[in-house]
């Protein structure tokens, strides 16, 4: 059985990033995503913006990396919005009350065709 795959791509505008993530978060994947996110602490970045499009399973393990991570950026004073999350992912969030995680404007709407932009980035 081979082991699940998550590739991560960032993308920095002065002090913003936008993290993509594609593939599948569990047990093996989620320290990929917790440190990435560390990363970004580490250098410098105010917001962070995750990207879930291409996400196509996360279980318990991905939901707390994420909620971790929220501690940290937020002790830190620094903003984590997660975006575009599967219907699925969503519900697991609102249910387990981890909607805080979701960016607002985006819950419950259609993804649009683009990802969202580092800032200052032309829409």
């Amino acid at each position: 059985m081979p082991l699940p795959q998550l590739n991560v791509y960032r993308r920095d505008r002065d002090t913003r990033a936008l993290i993509t993530l594609v593939g599948e978060i569990d047990l093996a994947t989620a320290p990929q995503v917790s440190e990435a996110l560390a990363e970004c602490l580490s250098d410098g970045i105010r917001s962070i913006d995750v990207d879930l499009t291409a996400v196509t399973f996360c279980d318990a393990s991905g939901l707390n990396a994420f909620l971790t991570a929220f501690r940290l950026v937020t002790d830190a004073g620094t903003a984590l919005r997660l975006h575009y999350p599967s219907r699925a992912m969503a519900r697991v969030i609102e249910i387990t009350g981890s909607g805080f995680l979701l960016h607002p404007v985006l819950t419950g709407r259609a993804r649009p065709r683009r990802i969202p932009a580092a800032a200052g980035a032309a829409p």
